[in-house]
């Protein structure tokens, strides 16, 4: 009984927080999305395109929202007023103002090694980490991103797509992530890493 009590708690809170999210997500629908200088969008049945200096970008839009370009601004509507109409309304605003911005400003991640003898570098299309195991760790890099190490100890990851340079960034730092008791390991820039005190000598 006590258990069934508290599986419907924790499906009412659940639920609770999903109507939040989708009214926070339908509210930021409603806002325009503005194009900026030096882009180009173009919608194309249940696709938009968009173009600019950094590159190109595509997004097929969900069924249950309309998307519009007038007066210089991305219009967002929704057809149905289910919640997850309201959340996927929210989501699509947000990710076509992700592409305007990204294929004119991009994005950008910057990640360090740390540990002694650990190193990153760059041939081609491979990304090579020599971070503490028996070989190098490789990572292909993906069409559309630009991946570069300044030196040896710092890996930058550029690109006109968010999720993808998030992503990609993301794999690198898995590769090794950085231990708890040295910090050595791979992360982000400017990234606080716990580091717990080591076992009192007995």
């Amino acid at each position: 009984m006590i258990e069934k009590l508290a599986k419907n708690k924790l499906a009412a809170k659940s639920f609770v927080k999903f109507i939040r999210q989708a009214i926070i997500m339908s509210r930021i629908g409603k806002q325009p999305v503005p194009v900026i200088d030096g882009v180009t969008v173009k919608v194309d049945g249940s696709t938009i395109n968009v173009e600019g200096p950094k590159g190109k970008l595509s997004y097929d839009f969900r069924p249950e929202v309309d998307v519009k370009v007038e007066d210089g601004n991305v219009q967002i509507t929704r057809n149905t007023e289910t919640r997850e109409a309201r959340a996927y309304h929210g989501l699509t605003r947000a990710l076509i103002n992700n592409m305007i911005v990204g294929v004119k400003q991009g994005y950008e991640k910057q990640l360090e090694v740390v540990g002694v003898g650990y190193v990153a570098s760059v041939s081609g299309k491979t990304l090579s980490l020599r971070v503490g195991f028996a070989n190098e760790v490789k990572k292909e890099i993906p069409d559309g991103l630009e991946v570069t190490c300044p030196d040896q100890t710092h890996i930058h990851v550029k690109g006109c797509d968010k999720q993808k340079v998030g992503q990609f960034a993301a794999e690198v730092r898995a590769a090794r992530k950085p231990e708890p008791y040295n910090g050595k390991g791979v992360r982000y820039v400017g990234e606080h890493v716990k580091i717990k005190p080591g076992k009192a000598a007995t």
